[in-house]
């Protein structure tokens, strides 16, 4: 079986998250007999050299991804055989199998769920657990003497230490339950980053981030005075590492950055990221909404101050996610709700609050879809992350190449390392009438700027369509995506 040499979080930072370079050729070779190698993977840089800039495609190779020339196309055969996956153990199909809504059918046609970034679908074993939290556990938590507040919170903790497991978080004390992503990451600016902050710090973004990474910050930014500066990305999507050692100055109070564009698949050298925030004395936030369902994440290994990520974005539930964030950031975070559970004592004078991570847990919490997301996490470790990084990654470079091959379509994002989406505009089309296109042959992409409108405009573009891959894709839903885009630029 091939796995992954290393992955994000406990190895060379040169893989980003991704299986080597032989390996994926390797996979490529095995599934694809007639698909070419990808490109070597580059080795890495250091910390020390303030001018390392992370190796991308050529322009030469770059452009071969976005255009393709105008004679003898070879539509993919809708009966070509693909068959035999497995991802890990498991074959493809019995992974198919587990996911109901995969049967589902749209306007007469299987559907093709391809809008894996912007949510992803539910195993059996996930609702299941739902179900039987609702018809035998279902209780308020930390506050009952009877059996089903006990078991309630015995599932919500499981839940909690089933998510600090699956980071390699230290402690489960380490783990914040919030509605997911952007509520973990205005829980970080609004009860830990702005009280250091005055006028003239300043904060450094990319050029990558989602919406719910940049404006929280404003707002913050807004309050104190506090600047935002902005690391920016090369031709291919890349954020450029030499220029953002050189934003740290004596003013730099904070980093925010995701470890995969949601807009391009980017995957970002966070590990070294991460090297240079501390190298400056800066501690610094990553966003894994993007990551945490396509590849290993071990955020002690990474050293990370604060991780986020929202679980439907992992096969969990809607209205869950985690914020892992150090002991020390949490002891000195204040509290950003108020409400029961998050007390110790309360009077008119005073209040003393709960330790982390009671004390930003106020209220009821969303008890049951915590459950669900510890359903989750049980069911992707159980098929293995670096299994799913590789055959993900395996789809990824079938994906593009195949998507060359449609006449006037430009690949939007061609770094080296990718995870997931492979947007794409197609001449001659608004983005949003190819989405339409798409959905009446039952395949459902993303069309429009995927809240991520800086990146896009750097790219001169106002939106793109993004297929997005999950590890139960196939090979087939692909070859069904580009006929259905190759009879659009036919009509």
């Amino acid at each position: 079986m091939i796995t992954p040499s290393s992955y994000a979080g406990n190895a060379n930072p040169a893989d980003w998250g991704l299986p080597s370079a032989a390996e994926i050729a390797a996979l490529a070779s095995a599934y694809f007999p007639e698909f070419a190698a990808p490109v070597s993977v580059p080795g890495a840089g250091s910390i020390a050299a303030p001018s390392y800039s992370p190796s991308v495609l050529s322009t030469k190779d770059a452009e071969a991804y976005k255009t393709a020339a105008h004679s003898a196309y070879t539509v993919p055969d809708s009966n070509a055989a693909h068959h035999g996956y497995a991802v890990g153990s498991r074959s493809l199909e019995s992974i198919r199998g587990d996911f109901p809504i995969l049967s589902e059918k749209i306007n007469g046609r299987d559907l093709v769920w391809l809008d894996n970034a912007a949510t992803t679908q539910r195993p059996r074993q996930v609702i299941d657990r739902l179900v039987h939290y609702y018809e035998h556990e279902n209780s308020n938590v930390h506050r009952g003497a009877h059996e089903l507040a006990a078991r309630s919170t015995d599932a919500y903790e499981d839940a909690r230490k089933k998510t600090a497991g699956f980071l390699g978080a230290p402690s489960p004390d380490n783990i914040v339950f919030v509605r997911g992503t952007t509520e973990g990451i205005n829980l970080a600016a609004q009860a830990y980053v702005k009280q250091y902050l005055k006028p003239g710090d300043e904060i450094i973004l990319t050029l990558l981030e989602h919406h719910a990474n940049i404006v929280p910050w404003q707002l913050i930014a807004e309050e104190t005075g506090a600047v935002l500066r902005v690391a920016p990305i090369d031709k291919t999507g890349q954020i450029i590492l030499s220029e953002y050692t050189k934003l740290f100055n004596s003013r730099t109070r904070f980093v925010s950055a995701t470890q995969v564009s949601n807009a391009l698949g980017t995957v970002a050298p966070v590990a070294e990221m991460i090297q240079i925030a501390h190298a400056h004395g800066v501690r610094i936030l990553i966003d894994g909404a993007q990551s945490v369902s396509h590849m290993p994440v071990n955020v002690s290994a990474l050293d990370v101050d604060l991780f986020v990520f929202s679980g439907h974005k992992i096969f969990g539930p809607t209205g869950i996610g985690a914020l892992y964030a150090k002991t020390d950031v949490l002891e000195a975070a204040r509290p950003y709700h108020g409400g029961g559970n998050m007390i110790a004592d309360v009077t008119f004078e005073r209040t003393l609050y709960q330790p982390p991570p009671a004390k930003f847990e106020a209220g009821t919490g969303n008890i049951a879809d915590a459950v669900g997301l510890g359903a989750a996490l049980d069911y992707v470790s159980a098929i293995g992350m670096e299994n799913i990084a590789a055959w993900e990654h395996t789809l990824v470079q079938y994906g593009m190449a195949e998507l060359a091959k449609v006449p006037g379509l430009h690949l939007v994002g061609t770094a080296l390392n990718k995870a997931s989406v492979l947007s794409f505009v197609l001449d001659g089309h608004e983005t949003e009438d190819v989405g339409k296109y798409l959905n009446t042959k039952g395949i459902a992409v993303r069309a429009g700027h995927h809240c991520a409108q800086p990146v896009l405009r750097s790219f001169g573009l106002e939106g793109t369509v993004r297929p997005s891959l999950a590890f139960y894709n196939t090979p087939e839903e692909i070859d069904a995506l580009v006929r259905a885009l190759f009879e659009l630029v036919r009509r």
